[in-house]
């Protein structure tokens, strides 16, 4: 594919104008270093590397270059070691620019943008080569990322220590406020008290297609005010302040405010004698404006229209120093998309790229040489030592990470007796390991939004109480009728959010980097209703993919919440294991299984090698003697193993002649189901699977796909007891479908693919063909 180059003007695409006179100082010459190697890392991406296949590499010329005055400011004059900074996706070359510049990452990496195994297309603390301070990529979410990390720096230094202090900065695209998750972030009742966090937001008023017509930043700068935001708008630059001074200057000031978006951007792209035409517009002020501009050289007008605060060094350095460190602060940054590039203010040049001419005619306004684009500052130089003391400045302590303490496998209760449901259980085992594993209880911390009772915290609640960064007082403490006691201190360790799922991922994931932060291991569990986890996966998803390891657990769930209705029913979620990188999902039956599968899950999180899960839960009261848990040691420690890796035989027929393989809240009917097969004569085993994403990872290895263990698909499918297969479970038959390859037999998948309704658990199940009617029939069907 060709590269796309916006129509441009000329073949260069550059107006004919007079050079603009670079500002002096070494800070303003490594501004423009930062421009030009940004933009050559995304050239040699596109036009120098080899690319043998045609298809589109890609890079965001642009949009690096209306950022590069903001991170050049920041990084080379601002920031602090403790500080940390979430870079919006398309200035990912501006960072791996600014990092080679401050030694952390070599030049040969410079020339692998976007290739195999390279510098990622957006910043990724996983993948990068060179420090990445948060995961971006996914419009919206790396913006909230600082605020979750905030709260996770604050909760691991208030309890362990060694988290030290810094600000959280967000450089934010100004079309990234457009994002819902943004909003709920903002309006968050822990955001207010954050006075770390710093938003850049780069306003240059342009989306991937256009030019924004109204970008409305009087009603953005209102909104984070009513939030109790500092709101700092860097609007012009010193220049443009200065002629605003004179005869003349409040006609140019009123003109420019009043100028709507693509107005101004054309400006941008005319000559000196076209701006004396255009610039005065018509009506009264039209002759002062001419007047004043009359008096300026064709550099001086040039660089007036374009001087906004966003690229105005001084403007940026006077902001970041006027930060109120006692509430959140938005910085509100003017800019222009492509800033000192040929495609400067072009409504197309979201993705344009420079051709060879134009790479050359901008190394040769920035000082550098295109034939040898990664060379350095020299020796003695200015720029070298201010390079040099920034790297001295912004390194950082190594935090060695410590092991999270051992998670015991087996609470060693007696199996229980009686009904019980597997949400029960969660807030069980947890009450549990208080007493029996306090050190490992100690690294726990649960988040939820706004259904910590309904979901059965309430005992954990009132045990380890809820977290705040200062004590407060608990108006219901000596209310004999009040059962959840809501003490918020600093030693708590829950967190409660408002309604907003993607708020509770976000600090989900944050809360689950801490060991690779500082060294200090959480093990940290978020629960939400298991409808609304679809909604959460996005962000949860990316924390994953930034190193975050937590336990996510959704409940209740399926159409066993047969009177919430369809609007409260999941169905896709029991896949989301298999589906989801970095994640284990379980979706165990009875409440032991429940305890097993939560403490394997915490086992694994909090260390290099963890990875995170989902537990999905249901409110569906289970007669637990069903289990039948072995009572001998070696045999319950067998049960245990299988539970956690995947699935175990529930019962076993003398001579099968089909197997029901049940997951979750359906084992009682398949075991109903059994029951009426060996009274007609037909001895059916029962399956209970516990995670079918570990057995189909068990699977894929024994293919030679993959190198987990497979030894769980011996004993749950036997070859020796093969028989036509019915799966069942509340949720996508896919889900268990695969299960037939193992044995290779015939099979049948049920399961919902539809939207429910409310009902009684009998008429949802017959309506959706799970009941044991349902499953006796279908095994008839293959027998």
């Amino acid at each position: 594919m060709v590269p796309h180059t916006a129509p441009l003007g000329t073949e260069a695409g550059w107006p004919d104008r007079p050079a603009v006179p670079a500002p002096p100082g070494a800070l303003a010459a490594v501004e423009r270093r930062v421009l030009w190697l940004s933009t050559a890392i995304i050239d040699h991406a596109n036009r120098v590397r080899p690319n043998p296949t045609g298809l589109k590499v890609g890079g965001h010329q642009a949009s690096c270059a209306s950022m590069a005055s903001i991170m050049t400011a920041l990084w080379f004059h601002t920031l602090s070691a403790e500080d940390r900074v979430s870079v919006k996706p398309h200035a990912s070359p501006v960072l791996h620019a600014i990092n080679h510049l401050l030694g952390e990452l070599d030049a040969a990496k410079l020339t692998t943008l976007r290739a195999f195994g390279g510098l990622q297309s957006y910043p990724s603390r996983s993948k990068d080569p060179d420090p990445v301070d948060y995961s971006t990529g996914s419009v919206g979410i790396g913006a909230t990322a600082p605020v979750w990390g905030a709260i996770a720096r604050r909760y691991v230094d208030g309890r362990f220590g060694g988290a030290g202090t810094g600000r959280q900065y967000s450089l934010i695209g100004d079309a990234e406020l457009d994002e819902g998750a943004v909003w709920e972030a903002v309006q968050d009742p822990m955001v207010p008290g954050l006075g770390e966090l710093v938003w850049i937001v780069d306003l240059n008023r342009q989306s991937l297609d256009r030019v924004v017509p109204g970008i409305a930043a009087d009603r953005l700068q209102g909104m984070f005010a009513a939030a109790g935001w500092q709101v700092l708008t860097l609007k012009y630059g010193r220049l443009l302040e200065e002629l605003f001074t004179r005869p003349g200057g409040s006609a140019l000031r009123t003109r420019i405010d009043a100028m709507g978006n693509p107005e101004y951007q054309r400006l941008l792209r005319c000559t000196a004698e076209q701006l004396r035409e255009r610039l005065p517009g018509t009506g009264s002020t039209a002759g002062p404006i001419a007047d004043l501009i009359a008096g300026l050289d064709d550099a001086t007008l040039l660089a007036a229209v374009r001087n906004l605060g966003g690229h105005d060094l001084g403007v940026l350095l006077d902001a970041y120093d006027a930060i109120d460190d006692t509430r959140p602060t938005v910085i509100f940054a003017y800019t222009v998309k492509g800033h000192g590039l040929p495609t400067e203010g072009h409504p197309q040049n979201h993705s344009s790229l420079l051709t060879e001419r134009q790479m050359r005619d901008l190394a040769a306004e920035l000082g550098a040489d295109l034939d040898h684009p990664w060379a350095g500052f020299g020796e003695g130089t200015a720029e070298r030592a201010l390079t040099a003391a920034a790297a001295e400045r912004l390194r950082r302590p190594r935090h060695e990470p410590q092991r999270p303490p051992a998670v015991p496998a087996d609470l060693a209760r007696p199996a229980p007796g009686g009904t019980g449901t597997t949400q029960q259980a969660l807030g069980r085992t947890l009450l549990d390991l208080t007493r029996q594993a306090p050190e490992a209880a100690g690294r726990i911390v649960t988040v939820s939004p706004d259904v910590s009772s309904s979901t059965n915290l309430g005992g954990w609640l009132n045990k380890v109480g809820v977290w705040s960064p200062a004590e407060q007082t608990d108006w219901f403490a000596d209310d004999a009728e009040t059962i959840l006691h809501w003490r918020e201190r600093p030693t708590g360790q829950h967190l409660e959010l408002g309604i907003a799922e993607t708020n509770l991922v976000g600090l989900l994931g944050e809360l689950g980097t801490t060991w690779s932060r500082w060294g200090q291991p959480l093990l940290p569990i978020g629960v939400v209703y298991d409808p609304f986890v679809n909604r959460a996966l996005e962000p949860w998803s990316f924390g994953i993919y930034a190193g975050g390891q937590s336990v996510l657990v959704g409940t209740p769930s399926g159409v066993t919440l047969a009177p919430e209705g369809g609007a409260h029913q999941s169905i896709t979620t029991p896949s989301l294991g298999i589906e989801q990188p970095g994640c284990l999902s379980y979706e165990p039956a009875f409440a032991l299984d429940t305890e097993w599968c939560l403490l394997a899950a915490l086992g694994n999180l909090g260390k290099p090698d963890g990875s995170s899960a989902y537990l999905r839960l249901s409110t569906r009261p289970v007669d637990q003697t069903l289990a039948a848990v072995p009572t001998d040691p070696a045999a319950r420690e067998r049960r245990r193993r299988q539970v956690v890796a995947g699935a175990y035989v529930l019962r076993r027929a003398d001579r099968p002649v089909v197997t029901l393989a049940a997951m979750g809240a359906m084992v009682t009917e398949a075991l109903a189901a059994a029951d009426r097969l060996a009274a007609l004569g037909h001895g059916a085993d029962v399956v209970c699977v516990t995670s079918p994403d570990l057995l189909f990872r068990a699977l894929q290895a024994r293919r030679g796909l993959a190198t987990d263990p497979e030894w769980i698909l011996a004993q749950a499918f036997p070859a020796d007891r093969a028989a036509p297969l019915v799966t069942v479970l509340d949720g996508h038959p896919h889900t268990l479908a695969f299960l037939a390859t193992v044995n290779n037999v015939p099979t049948t998948a049920l399961g919902v693919t539809r939207f429910g309704q409310s009902g009684g658990l009998d008429e949802v199940y017959r309506h959706h063909g799970i009941d044991t009617d349902a499953i006796v029939a279908a095994a008839l069907d293959l027998v």
